[in-house]
C-alpha cells in the first residue's frame, strides 16, 4: 500500500524552522493531559452547502501498566449516525499505549470497518531497536516513531510559542505497515467560533498523504485551544466529495481549566 488510507478518525491528526528534523518530535514531557480525560467530537459533512451531523468520536485516556511500566492507554472510537450508515457505515476503534515518560507508543491497535472494508492491525513498537512487529510482519522504523493517535497527544505538548508563522515540525508516523514522513505547519494564533463556543486558538496545518478520502498536501486546517490543555477544537478539510468539519462538543477531566473559551455557544 503506497498511500495512507485516511479513515474516519484520521481527521483528528494533528508544528523551529523548516529545516528541523523528526527529532524535534522527541523528548517532550506531558504537561497537557492526564488520565481520566474524555473528549467528545462531532463530525459534520457538507456536500450541498450545509453542514449536517454525520457521526461522532470519543477519545478516552486511562493510566495503566504495560510490560511493567506505566502507560497512557488512549482509545479513539468513531461511528457514523444511522442515516449515514445507509451510505457509508463506519465503526472505527483505535488504541495506543503510550509511555508516560517519553510519550512514544509501545503498542497500537487499529480495528476499523468502513463501508464494509475491514482492517485489523496490531502493532508492537520496539523503539530502542527501531522495529515494529505487526499482524503482517516485522518492519524497520525510524527514531521517535508515532502512530495515528499518539501523534495527536504528542502534538498537544508542543510549545508553539517557540515558533514563527510558517514554521514546520516534522515527525514520522507508522500506519498501514509503512513509515510516513509528515509535518505540522504552525500558522499562528486567532479567535475561532465553533459549534461549542468562541475560543482563543492556535492554528496549524498538518501535512496529509493522498488517500481514498483526502487529497494530499496542506488542505486541512486545525485549531487547538490556546491554553495549557492544547485541546483540539476544530479540524476541517475538503474530501473527495464535499468537505468535513469536526468540532469538540464535550469534555471531562481536563488537566487545566479551559481558559481559552471566551463565549459558550
Amino acid at each position: 500500500m503506497n498511500t495512507i488510507k485516511l479513515s474516519f478518525l484520521s481527521i483528528f491528526l494533528l508544528t523551529a524552522p523548516a529545516s528541523k528534523t523528526a527529532a524535534d518530535f522527541c523528548g517532550v514531557k506531558n504537561t497537557s493531559f492526564s488520565a481520566g480525560e474524555v473528549v467528545n467530537m462531532i463530525v459534520y459533512y457538507n456536500a450541498l452547502g450545509t453542514f449536517v451531523g454525520a457521526g461522532d468520536a470519543t477519545f478516552t485516556t486511562t493510566l495503566e501498566r504495560f510490560n511493567g511500566k506505566p502507560i497512557y492507554h488512549i482509545v479513539g472510537v468513531g461511528k457514523t449516525y444511522p442515516f449515514f450508515d445507509n451510505f457509508f457505515k463506519v465503526r472505527d476503534r483505535y488504541e495506543t499505549y503510550v509511555d508516560t515518560s517519553t510519550l512514544l507508543p509501545n503498542k497500537f491497535i487499529r480495528n476499523v470497518d468502513e463501508g464494509g472494508h475491514k482492517i485489523y492491525n496490531n502493532v508492537t513498537f520496539n523503539q530502542n531497536v527501531n522495529t515494529a512487529v505487526t499482524t503482517n510482519g516485522v518492519f524497520k522504523i525510524s527514531d521517535c516513531m508515532q502512530d495515528v493517535v499518539s501523534s495527536i497527544y504528542y502534538a498537544r505538548n508542543i510549545n508553539f510559542d517557540k515558533y514563527k508563522p510558517g514554521d514546520k515540525i516534522e515527525f514520522d508516523m507508522f500506519l498501514d505497515d509503512e513509515v510516513h514522513h509528515l509535518y505540522l505547519r504552525y500558522i499562528g494564533k486567532e479567535k475561532i467560533k465553533t459549534r461549542y463556543g468562541k475560543f482563543r486558538a492556535i492554528k496549524i496545518k498538518p501535512l496529509l498523504v493522498k488517500g481514498t478520502i483526502f487529497d494530499g498536501g496542506e488542505n486541512m486546517n486545525a485549531w487547538i485551544s490556546d491554553d495549557p490543555n492544547h485541546l483540539l477544537l476544530r479540524a476541517e478539510s475538503p474530501i473527495t466529495v464535499g468537505s468535513i468539519k469536526v468540532d469538540m462538543m464535550g469534555y471531562q477531566n481536563l488537566r487545566y481549566p479551559l481558559t481559552s473559551l471566551l463565549d459558550f455557544r
